[in-house]
């Protein structure tokens, strides 16, 4: 980890499109202002966690739900998610094609 010390009114810079203001300093609490563009996602660590934990139970629901819509389908157990099933018809025009 990088540890820089600076005063009120300097600016630390990552890259070139990210600028790091010192805005205020109050006793034990130090108030940051951030310059970036609009893609650059910005969150305290908290917010972060948040998120990151509500990606991957979105990505688990929709491993669930597909995983369903499979099974509801007609699909083959043991089937990865995503994988098409395949038809007892489709499996003997195959062989026929073969």
């Amino acid at each position: 980890m990088l540890t820089l010390t600076r005063t009120i009114g300097e600016t630390i810079r990552i890259g070139d499109d990210i600028e790091v203001h010192v805005v205020e300093v109050r006793g034990n609490t130090v108030r940051l202002g951030f310059k970036a563009p609009r893609e650059v996602s910005i969150h305290r660590e908290e917010v972060y966690r948040q998120i990151a934990a509500a990606r991957a139970l979105a990505v688990r629901v929709a491993a669930d739900a597909v995983g369903a819509l499979t099974a509801a389908l007609g699909g083959t157990k043991g089937s990865a998610p995503g994988t098409p099933a395949v038809r007892d018809e489709d499996d003997t025009a195959a062989r026929a094609l073969a």
